[in-house]
């Protein structure tokens, strides 16, 4: 069936430290742009922080990040918050993570068609008395257009695709697999820079099908990074995280100069495993 839609679930992995109106925006503008391809079904989207074992500088414990993250989608009806990769003591690499929500969906989409199949046997006394009851053969022709799995794309902004370049932060076949099986969704304000990226790299250039390019014409240029920096400075943060974050980060006086200190002089999980690992380059 042409018509039929290409179902997609968006999966953001980061440090959302704190997450902010921008990294919301990501999955509304990332949606739209499905939608308006006319092939694809957004059903979901995921937010899946990194864990504390990721030792970026300035990372603040897991479940203060996790929590401020469910509180920024506790009204979507559609975005969700996963901490498996939080909950995990070691840091994974993302191409792990998407294998894991791949995996999930495979496996929940398989109990859904037993509960579908489910009435078919409660109705067989009926069917007996009604020789032309149609619903059971109904079933049957539905079921060779068993819904595809929903494919597990990696939502991102302009920087994670650039980051592809630093040496030794991600590993060859991982950016490799990730384009080839699963996708990317870069969102991009002017995205020339992107696409001479993707132009410079011949994994991505030979992938490029499946790297979906959103050019974002409201731009907004919020980063945690900067709004960790306002907090420092006693400066509001009003209007760029929801104010429920900015709610829990007053609270708990999440973001200080001594936390910004936390890692510090502590090499990036990735780089730690990778340089030792000669096998990995970058792209």
């Amino acid at each position: 069936d042409p018509d039929r839609k290409t179902e997609v679930v968006l999966l953001a992995c980061g440090s959302f430290n704190p997450i902010t109106n921008m990294h919301l925006r990501l999955f509304e503008l990332a949606k739209d742009y499905f939608h308006e391809t006319g092939k694809y079904k957004v059903i979901k989207g995921i937010i899946s922080p990194v864990g504390d074992a990721y030792k970026k500088k300035g990372l603040i414990s897991a479940n203060h990040r996790v929590t401020m993250a469910k509180l920024a989608t506790k009204n979507s009806d559609w975005v969700e918050v996963d901490d498996w990769e939080s909950c995990q003591s070691e840091w994974l690499e993302t191409l792990k993570v998407l294998r894991y929500h791949h995996q999930k969906l495979l496996s929940t989409d398989v109990t859904n068609s037993l509960q579908d199949a489910v009435p078919i046997t409660k109705l067989g006394r009926k069917r007996k008395q009604e020789p032309n009851r149609h619903e059971p053969i109904k079933k049957k022709n539905q079921s060779p257009v068993v819904k595809s799995v929903p494919q597990v794309k990696l939502l991102c902004g302009s920087d994670m695709l650039e980051s592809f370049g630093v040496p030794n932060l991600w590993k060859l076949e991982d950016i490799t697999e990730i384009v080839e099986k699963h996708g990317l969704v870069c969102i991009s304000r002017a995205g020339n820079n992107v696409q001479k990226f993707i132009y410079e790299s011949d994994i991505l250039w030979r992938h490029k099908n499946n790297i979906h390019l959103v050019e974002e014409w409201i731009t907004n240029d919020i980063s945690s990074t900067k709004i960790r920096r306002a907090l420092r400075r006693g400066q509001s943060i009003r209007y760029l995280v929801p104010d429920v974050v900015r709610a829990y980060i007053e609270k708990n006086a999440l973001y200080s100069p001594e936390s910004e200190d936390r890692n510090a002089g502590v090499v990036l999980a990735p780089l730690q495993k990778n340089a030792s690992d000669p096998e990995s380059s970058q792209a």
